[in-house]
């Protein structure tokens, strides 16, 4: 059974133009991160040029509209591209290097001409890095009550308030962010970029779990006079652009739980055919086999389960219930197959710098990220109209 990434190009979702993207991709990442991984982990970063290199192949480009020096894409691309930066094993370098996946959308989705203009070319040229600053030290998926003010001053706005776990938060240039410019409730809701370097601005690295390579930060905000002309859409209209990419994002974090599953289980298969244990190899043990072919089949129904919804939304649907239940299965699945692997590889699992070892680290905040799996599925059964 072909259990590598590339076993996906078989399947009639993936086109000519998806393969390419593939085969392109994973050269860079061989020779770009594949190398470093465990080295920028230990670091706790990668290098600020990374994010040129990966313009320069059209990897930060993907998606966002060609006006703006974008690339078309579709949520297949969106698929292959997690898989092929997921194989180094090594996923706060992904989140950290494709940040603007999240920051940048709500810009292109409802910002004004001006703003794109602006903020989008440099952010696809690698040239400037641009995060999302939602979460607050009271409370993270609940966005409509976040407690973040921006008063309305002339031409700037006045924010104050506070923003925490925000991925990419310490090298960011811009921070889209979630600020209360009316009253209680989403209506309230507005967003505002917020160039770090203004007066007021003050940010803090916060130590992980998992994602070492991932700079993620708390930020303090403190009279910072923001231009007005950086409001992202209409006032009080932030709250609808924030939901606008959380079925993109939800779907990425699910191809990568996927493909981090897809990882382990390489991995898991590589040591016990090599692995010698009571005269055999360590493959050659029923229950190991075993092991592998459940952590095989939890994969191929997650990747199926992943296919099937990006094909919907391709179709142009919204499958709110599927994404949210993929993301529980996909989160799942990483879970186990990175719980199986250690025991398949034993003590070695336990040792920093194999692939198994980081991802059984980073599982939590998949399954936390983008959406708790306690949240993920009350929303599910809500959409299904329980």
């Amino acid at each position: 059974m072909d259990v590598s990434p590339s076993a996906t190009q078989k399947s009639p979702f993936y086109t000519a133009a998806h393969e390419a993207w593939r085969d392109a991709l994973r050269r860079w990442v061989d020779h770009e991160i594949a190398p470093h991984a465990t080295d920028w982990d230990e670091a706790g970063e990668f290098p600020r040029d990374l994010y040129a290199r990966a313009a320069e192949i059209g990897l930060l480009q993907l998606g966002f509209p060609e006006a703006y020096g974008g690339v078309p894409s579709d949520p297949f691309m969106s698929i292959v591209t997690t898989q092929e930066l997921a194989r180094p094993g090594a996923g706060g370098i992904a989140a950290s290097l494709m940040v603007h996946g999240i920051g940048a959308p709500p810009i292109a989705a409802v910002g004004s001409d001006a703003l794109k203009a602006r903020i989008l070319p440099p952010v696809l040229r690698g040239e400037a890095v641009i995060g999302l600053a939602v979460t607050e030290p009271s409370g993270g998926s609940d966005v409509a009550h976040l407690r973040t003010t921006a008063r309305r001053d002339g031409d700037h706005y006045v924010v104050n308030g506070s923003k925490c776990y925000i991925t990419g938060g310490m090298r960011a240039d811009y921070l889209t962010t979630a600020v209360r410019t009316g009253g209680d409730g989403a209506g309230g809701v507005s967003l505002l970029v917020i160039p770090t370097g203004l007066p007021g601005v003050t940010r803090t690295k916060l130590r992980k779990m998992g994602w070492w390579a991932s700079d993620t930060a708390e930020i303090f905000l403190q009279d910072v006079r923001v231009p007005a002309e950086n409001l992202v859409g209409a006032e009080g209209r932030g709250f609808g652009a924030i939901m606008l990419n959380f079925n993109n994002e939800r779907l990425a974090l699910a191809a990568g739980a996927t493909a981090y599953a897809r990882v382990a289980l390489e991995e898991a298969i590589g040591w016990a055919q090599a692995r010698q244990t009571f005269g055999k190899r360590l493959a050659d043990h029923q229950v190991i086999r075993h092991k592998i072919a459940e952590m095989a089949r939890h994969v191929n129904a997650s990747q199926a389960y992943l296919e099937m919804t990006a094909w919907r939304m391709a179709q142009g649907g919204a499958p709110v219930a599927d994404i949210c239940l993929l993301k529980v299965q996909a989160t799942q699945t990483m879970e186990f197959c990175a719980r199986e692997a250690l025991q398949i590889l034993g003590g070695a699992g336990y040792m920093r710098g194999m692939k198994s070892e980081r991802i059984y680290r980073e599982v939590r905040v998949n399954a936390i990220g983008g959406g708790s799996e306690e949240i993920m599925r009350d929303l599910a059964a809500r959409q299904m109209g329980i």
